[in-house]
């Protein structure tokens, strides 16, 4: 997480521009004299390297600044923001292994058949297929043609009301395509490997059922992989959210982050990127704790 702040507080001091700037462009009757004075207070007339310090000195007490045009406390912001992003993530997730897992096994099962063959197709279709493109078509045939759902968000709604999860559908397809077309891929490997090893071999010779076999040993061992992946795909979930997001008009942290690049708030641009930092990083630590919950083998010290 501290390479991670380093490095976007470098990219974005390397690009053109700053709040104040962005004033400045909206009212040139702003004197030189005014602009120094707004850099002076705003903690953005000393170096790089000492801006921050600053910084990071006050992340480390809990403190992640302000919204600098709106005075906001960007900490209100993130956690005002971060429920609405957490369900298009599950949302996304959900979506991604009810439809990976069955489709892996199927396909592994069916090997260079038809619906191998098919599964297959569509698996590099959804790895193919750019997420806002899809998020527009999805909007284009099921909301405005079929009618099917809400092109807006309905407004009064709570978060978990039948009307709001029925709205999370689209936006939820859309950012779990990509990550369901990886995880049926990576499925479909370690089941076809899996099959053929010499424990599959000797509970059907004991007689197993051959649905037992699949599902209760075949299966669990298969899992190792998809959690590896699983991880690894949470940084595309969180980071396809700031597209999703815009292309749906979802009050979340990824239009937030779009926001504030465009207006040029750092701080809010630093607290989102590490809230996705120290996610990943979460999202791996669970990784590894599931490992040994699907492998009795795999031991930690």
């Amino acid at each position: 997480m501290f390479g991670v702040s380093v490095i976007t507080f470098g990219m974005f001091h390397l690009t053109p521009g700053d709040p104040v700037t962005q004033l400045v462009a909206l009212n040139p009757d702003v004197t030189a004299a005014e602009e120094a004075a707004l850099r002076e207070r705003w903690g953005l007339s000393g170096p790089v390297w000492e801006q921050y310090l600053d910084w990071i000195s006050n992340v480390l007490v809990g403190d992640f600044g302000q919204e600098l045009q709106t005075g906001r406390e960007v900490s209100d912001i993130v956690w005002r923001r971060l429920p609405e992003t957490i369900a298009l993530g599950l949302f996304g997730w959900a979506f991604a292994l009810i439809i990976a897992i069955p489709a892996g096994v199927y396909a592994a099962v069916n090997k260079d058949q038809l619906g191998d063959t098919v599964s297959r197709f569509l698996a590099l279709s959804g790895i193919s297929i750019p997420n806002f493109w899809l998020g527009l078509m999805l909007i284009l045939i099921f909301s405005l043609y079929l009618g099917l759902f809400p092109v807006l968000a309905p407004s009064r709604s709570s978060l978990i009301s039948p009307e709001m999860l029925r709205y999370l559908i689209l936006p939820g397809i859309t950012i779990g395509t990509a990550s369901a077309a990886s995880i049926m891929r990576v499925m479909r490997t370690s089941m076809t490997e899996e099959l053929n090893k010499e424990y599959v071999t000797a509970a059907r010779a004991k007689g197993l059922p051959e649905r037992t076999v699949i599902l209760k040993h075949v299966l669990r061992n298969s899992l190792i992989s998809v959690v590896t992946l699983a991880a690894t795909l949470t940084a595309s979930i969180v980071a396809g959210s700031v597209v999703v997001e815009v292309v749906f008009n979802w009050p979340g942290l990824g239009r937030e982050f779009i926001d504030a690049i465009n207006q040029r708030e750092i701080n809010v641009v630093m607290a989102i990127t590490l809230f996705t930092g120290f996610f990943v990083i979460l999202a791996n630590l669970v990784a590894d704790i599931v490992y040994a919950a699907l492998d009795p083998r795999i031991r930690y010290d």
